[in-house]
């Protein structure tokens, strides 16, 4: 597949970039070997080869959620910094 600077001026207008004429030229040309690369890995046979979402095996860190009772309000919160009444009371930040 070949790519044209036509085809690098509108994603760099796309993406807000204002490209000079030599990184035009240069990234044109980038962009074009990365996709004859791409084009070189789809004519491998993997016909084969089993689909995979990582290559490491993943395994999930979160602990499983169990329904536990949690601490009274007052107890929650007597960690905040700052209470009215039994709110948490925060700078204001809208005039």
């Amino acid at each position: 597949m070949k790519i044209t600077r036509d085809e690098v001026k509108r994603v760099a207008a796309l993406a807000r970039l204002e490209l000079s004429s030599e990184e035009e030229a240069a990234l044109t040309n980038q962009l074009d070997k990365i996709l004859q690369y791409m084009e070189k890995l789809n004519h491998l046979d993997t016909a084969g080869v089993e689909p995979v979402s990582h290559i490491a095996e993943m395994v999930n860190a979160f602990r499983e959620d169990k329904v536990t009772t949690h601490s009274s309000g007052e107890a929650l919160l007597s960690n905040a910094p700052s209470l009215e009444k039994s709110f948490l009371k925060v700078p204001k930040i809208i005039e």
